[in-house]
């Protein structure tokens, strides 16, 4: 499949794993924008390489790390920490001419999560506002593959108004389906839309129904983030797709609330995984698979806010893939 050429993306951070998943030791591969990837980490840290040995194309990530260096699998060729090779075994008093040299990509860990930019980063990873705040428990959930296009997924996290007919029982109720009134201010940064009204039979996993206000932020043209609360509880989930191929999107989740620690980990997870089972067919169904910036393309109501700021806010960005 062909690298997906979008400027705002190239030089922007994107989701490829777990740190977890990659311990000391271990190498695993990924795929971000079209392109393959392998993971390694080795004692001085965790680095992400085009996953191509320069002497005869065999994929790096199918390699083992040894003595701090990754070892193709095919030659053993030997790359050391700044993607040198410092070694080739067929000729091993040769020293490795100087552009046997990976390509190395930028990589930051960050909540849990391993993220990578391709190009020149122009701005850090994304803030996530309960990171660092110790009073709310931190769950990752995901990841969740849905053969669409990114902007396609974040719109789709940005819509309440679906909650009583795809997420029935859990979001959403048939027999409440009024969205409340709002208000969605643009910014250089993103979005924002603050208190969006909605009555939920299960907000958050833990089977208690409660009126909730949702506040939605866009943070970068494919990470979103809401805040809903409910008499002083707090429930926020910061959503972060993956453009892993031109219509192949994987979605990473963070959950955080202060509340209900008798409510284990793997039940939230479970939870979400419910209604992203939920989210995945109907978002794969929608045409046209790009997203409409032509605001004529489509109908909106007032209930729609957030999307249509969405959409302008692409427009305004000049944000080519997954747009139309």
């Amino acid at each position: 499949m062909a690298i997906i050429d979008d400027p705002i993306l190239f030089n922007d951070w994107h989701v490829v794993g777990q740190s977890s998943d990659t311990p000391v030791g271990a190498v695993r591969p990924a795929r971000l924008l079209g392109q393959d990837l392998a993971l390694w980490r080795n004692k001085e840290g965790l680095r992400a390489w085009k996953d191509l040995c320069l002497h005869r194309g065999a994929k790096l990530s199918g390699g083992r790390v040894q003595d701090d260096c990754l070892v193709c699998p095919y030659h053993g060729w030997n790359y050391d920490s700044a993607g040198q090779c410092v070694r080739i075994p067929a000729h091993p008093s040769q020293p490795p001419p100087t552009r046997a040299r990976t390509t190395a990509y930028h990589v930051s860990e960050r909540y849990g999560l391993v993220w990578v930019c391709l190009g020149t980063p122009t701005r850090d990873v994304p803030s996530f506002s309960e990171a660092d705040d110790t009073s709310f428990r931190k769950v990752i959930a995901g990841p969740y593959l849905f053969k669409a296009h990114g902007p396609r997924v974040i719109e789709n996290f940005l819509d309440v108004g679906h909650f009583p007919f795809v997420h029935a029982g859990l979001l959403g109720d048939p027999r409440h389906t009024e969205v409340g009134d709002y208000e969605v201010e643009t910014t250089a940064d993103g979005i924002v839309a603050r208190d969006i009204g909605v009555w939920q039979p299960d907000p958050d996993g833990t089977g208690q129904p409660a009126e909730v206000k949702y506040t939605y932020r866009v943070l970068r043209p494919l990470t979103a983030y809401f805040m809903k609360s409910d008499a002083g509880r707090g429930f926020s989930i910061f959503s972060s797709v993956t453009p892993v191929d031109e219509r192949e999107s994987v979605a990473w989740l963070i959950i955080a609330l202060n509340y209900a620690p008798e409510t284990s980990d793997e039940h939230l997870r479970s939870f979400q995984d419910v209604v992203s089972r939920q989210d995945i067919p109907i978002v794969e169904s929608q045409r046209p698979e790009l997203l409409p910036l032509d605001l004529q393309a489509e109908l909106h109501l007032r209930s729609d806010r957030t999307a249509i700021a969405y959409r302008q806010w692409l427009t305004k960005i000049g944000l080519k893939y997954g747009t139309a």
